[in-house]
């Protein structure tokens, strides 16, 4: 399947040089730089989850079956996948740690746009413009982490992502109180973007000022390439989990209110539950495989990823619900981080290019998933879909035992 070349991020890590006075920089400066990172993750997380936990008012507002939404939900991964051809440009001209300040205030600014949504257009149009300022944060922010990675000798980009599904959990404990009074989303929207400007008040200072290299592009690289046999699997395997991410991310809070009936407030407790486990599962990650090996530990987590699904299909109760969607966070949570990081030790295809290979693969997870839950719910039922998605932890299970991957 041809797809799409993202190497574009390859042409501006490479190129960065960090200032002298960060690398003699004293111990507790150096792990204030760290914590202010930390702190944008946290911020992109927040916004994301601020988002997730209103769907389900946004459907009863606007008047929406499933697969209306489904369909408008996709337009959150179009305007992502629109910004990608010039995200790394932009990147790459202003610098990851301005276009990170920027990109976060403006990914912040376009939740209001989603609250002020009082029509099926307008809500498309709010949600294809955070897409778009979404990945553009993301891709400032990931290439900001990797210049401050340079500055410690132990590793701190699992602490990033940890931060980010921290503020998940954060975030939808937030939404359960914001709920339970009765806010609109308008208000909470805004609330939530007042405080990631207070957090890159006291945050931008503290990122890493860097020079980029312009060299002449002597060869043009092609749009669209064929990825090895080896880097496909290992993105089916993304592809799987980062599906089933997304349609927890999305529906996660319908469904506790349209299937498990969750009075109130509680409809936000599948996602908190989900965003816990997941969290923690990230920051266990590295504990993980170095006790049980890479392999065994995607093995189970496919296995945990079905069992949690089904387990919300067969018993769609408060405490059954809530104890499955804790299983699926546990499940995904180590997935992608692992198939990244073995994807580093592939000796015959450079790194840059077969990670932005899977994540091209990975990304059509989240671009495909959740429309397609909309509408296998319409068809059927929102039980259905969630059974339906019960499979692909099984593929991951399944994939990985029969092409031995992960030795």
């Amino acid at each position: 399947m041809p797809l799409i070349d993202y190497s574009f991020l390859s042409k501006i890590l490479p190129k960065v040089k960090i200032k002298k006075s960060y690398t003699k920089a004293k111990k507790d400066y150096l792990f204030r730089i760290r914590i202010a990172m930390a702190l944008f993750f946290f911020g992109k997380g927040f916004c994301f989850a601020t988002w997730a936990s209103r769907i389900p008012d946004l459907k009863n507002t606007l008047q929406l079956n499933e697969a209306e939404l489904g369909t408008i939900l996709f337009f959150l991964p179009i305007g992502q996948l629109v910004a990608m051809p010039f995200s790394g440009k932009i990147v790459s001209k202003f610098g990851s740690n301005a276009v990170t300040i920027y990109g976060t205030l403006l990914y912040a600014f376009f939740l209001i746009f989603l609250g002020l949504a009082h029509t099926s257009w307008q809500l498309a149009i709010g949600l294809f413009l955070f897409g778009v300022s979404g990945n553009i944060c993301n891709i400032a922010s990931n290439t900001q982490g990797v210049v401050t990675q340079q500055l410690f000798e132990k590793p701190v980009m699992g602490f990033f992502h940890g931060s980010w599904s921290l503020a998940g959990f954060c975030g939808a404990l937030v939404s359960l109180g914001i709920i339970y009074f009765n806010i609109s989303p308008f208000i909470h929207f805004i609330l939530a973007f007042v405080f990631v400007i207070i957090l890159v008040l006291l945050n931008a200072n503290y990122l890493v000022k860097t020079k980029i290299k312009k060299t002449k592009v002597t060869e043009k690289k092609r749009f669209i390439q064929f990825p090895q046999k080896i880097l496909v699997w290992l993105g089916v395997i993304s592809f799987c989990c980062m599906a089933s991410e997304g349609i927890m991310f999305d529906w996660s809070g319908v469904y506790f209110k349209d299937i498990v009936n969750a009075p109130g407030a509680l409809v936000t407790l599948g996602y908190t539950s989900f965003m816990i486990t997941m969290a923690t599962g990230r920051f266990l990650s590295d504990v993980l495989v170095s006790k049980y090996g890479p392999r065994k530990v995607i093995l189970s987590s496919g296995i945990v990823i079905t069992t949690g699904l089904y387990l919300a299909v067969l018993f769609p109760y408060l405490i059954p619900c809530t104890i499955a969607f804790m299983l699926v966070g546990f499940g995904v949570s180590n997935v992608v981080p692992i198939v990244f990081n073995e994807t580093g030790k592939i000796k015959s295809v450079a790194t840059e290019t077969a990670l932005t290979i899977i994540s091209s693969i990975s990304f059509l997870g989240f671009l495909i998933g959740p429309p397609l839950i909309g509408y296998i719910a319409e068809a059927t039922s929102l039980q259905y879909s969630f059974a339906t998605v019960g499979i692909l932890g099984i593929f991951i299970t399944i994939l990985t035992y029969r092409q031995e991957l992960f030795k």
